[in-house]
């Protein structure tokens, strides 16, 4: 059928053919790469690049946008440009961060503060140093691209942290430039980093950066040089900006370019729409949608499986995992279940007296130590989910929960953090009760009652992507404490 484009999408084009930098908030479900695909094919003599979140974003893209726009991931220009060089490290066998650390010189233990850190610990931070300075926009490393430790909190102690770390740091960065080999494994975004280094060129007439509210500074980076000489487009949802954690930054809102919105979404109807604005006004996103009319979409508790259940932690989706295989369902989980294997196996051994080179429990000896930190020291609370799901079920337990997970082909439902679900969509999803309520504080309303705290805008904005993932039906339960809470993203008639 033609594309019939709609009024966002016309005034895109208009935008788009004036050759100026344009960034397009686009909701979730609102058509972006078909928008995306529209442009390119109504000016047929001019050639673009278009950059993937990933691989399969860009392998979809490809089919869908004219030969005059070559659709790559950022990783992909940089393996040709660069990369190949290292395909013989990329390729060898996988060694334990802490023996990388060994090789290094990091053989010692040291005590930073009142904090005791084994040489496994240092090592994982030394290349956790590594991976934060690939992930940036600077052209050295720096004291700031060492991690924060658990218990490592006061500044001087940090500074003497750094101080420690980043030498080998610097070691393990002259180890990676040799493409023969060397001691430390070889990653994609090694090589992503010293391309762009090099400050890379990309031709075109046009270039279209695709999430770029969820970009690495060392991408931005390298889309910013290119302004004065293509035209820069770039498409995202500020709403779904849900990877701040490990460095992400959303680039279009200060981008200085012409803003525009596509704010009808074509994936569900007006009644997710309502569900989908509740979150957006409480993220004080830039945006509200509109469902389709004539997409049946149902909101509420509902009868029967969903054929998704999206999870706020990898905790709850171990949760989840264990209760629908206990039921007999055929249950996939997004993106394998290699963390969750690791998470019990690391538990196993710290129960039977080993210690653990898992990074999130490195500090710990005794399963006993894990239990007393999660329990009684605040900076330890978000291991208590994870502590008491080991000590109800067992570690072999959830390791042979994992072993019956089935491809998501063959499955009756499928299991997803909401940071994994971004991007996807099925017909029914239900959400995960781990998605919690804000803590209390210590006012008290007019009958008497805890005032909680306000939501915090990255829950929200995570709560959105869930919310939106669905198409026919919704079960928001695990959502539901919302209508309660004082600011519950009613502002805007909802």
């Amino acid at each position: 059928m033609p594309f019939s484009p709609t009024d966002e999408q016309a005034a895109a084009l208009e935008a788009f053919r004036s050759g100026g930098h344009l960034a397009i908030q686009a909701g979730a479900g609102s058509g972006k790469t078909s928008t995306l695909a529209f442009l390119a094919e109504q000016m047929p003599l001019r050639r673009g690049r278009y950059l993937a979140f990933n691989r399969a974003i860009a392998l979809d893209a490809a089919a869908r946008f004219p030969p005059t726009v070559q659709c790559k991931t950022a990783h992909s220009l940089a393996y040709a440009a660069l990369g190949h060089l290292y395909r013989g490290r990329l390729n060898s066998p996988r060694r334990p961060g802490w023996r990388i650390g060994q090789d290094l010189g990091l053989n010692t233990p040291a005590k930073i503060g009142r904090v005791g850190l084994m040489p496994a610990s240092l090592s994982n931070a030394a290349l956790r140093t590594v991976t934060r300075f690939c992930q940036s926009a600077d052209a050295e490393l720096a004291p700031h691209h060492v991690p924060h430790l658990r218990g490592v909190d006061e500044p001087d102690d940090y500074a003497e942290l750094a101080d420690l770390i980043l030498p080998y740091a610097v070691k393990a960065w002259a180890d990676l430039q040799d493409p023969y080999g060397g001691m430390v494994r070889f990653e994609h975004d090694h090589y992503l980093k010293m391309w762009a280094l090099t400050a890379p060129v990309l031709p075109g007439d046009f270039l279209l950066l695709d999430e770029a509210q969820d970009t690495n500074p060392v991408l931005e980076q390298i889309v910013l040089a290119q302004q004065e000489r293509t035209q820069i487009v770039m498409v995202g949802d500020s709403a779904q900006a849900i990877y701040g954690w490990r460095g992400a930054r959303d680039v279009m809102a200060g981008f200085a370019g012409h803003h525009l919105t596509l704010t009808r979404s074509f994936r569900f109807g007006p009644a997710l729409a309502v569900e989908a604005n509740r979150w957006l006004t409480l993220a004080g996103a830039p945006i509200r949608l509109s469902g389709t009319p004539d997409i049946p979409t149902t909101v509420g508790s509902r009868a029967g499986r969903p054929d998704a259940v999206l999870c706020r932690t990898n905790i709850g989706a171990m949760t989840e995992v264990l209760s629908l295989i206990a039921s007999g369902a055929a249950t996939a989980l997004v993106g394998g279940g290699d963390s969750l294997r690791a998470l019990a196996s690391a538990a196993r051994d710290l129960i039977q007296g080993r210690c653990t080179h898992h990074p999130e429990l490195l500090l710990f000896t005794t399963w006993t130590a894990l239990r007393d930190y999660a329990e009684h020291d605040p900076a330890g609370s978000d291991l208590q989910p994870f502590a008491n799901l080991i000590d109800e079920h067992g570690p072999d337990a959830i390791l042979q929960a994992v072993d019956r997970l089935v491809p998501e082909a063959t499955a009756e439902i499928t299991v997803s953090t909401a940071h994994k679900a971004k991007g996807r969509e099925w017909a029914r999803v239900r959400i995960a009760p781990d998605f919690t309520p804000p803590a209390d504080t210590d006012e008290l309303d007019a009958e008497g009652h805890p005032i909680p705290k306000p939501v915090d805008e990255a829950e929200a904005r995570l709560a959105y992507v869930a919310v939106t993932r669905a198409r026919h039906h919704l079960d928001p339960i695990g959502l539901a404490w919302i209508h309660q809470h004082p600011g519950n993203g009613a502002a805007d008639g909802i």
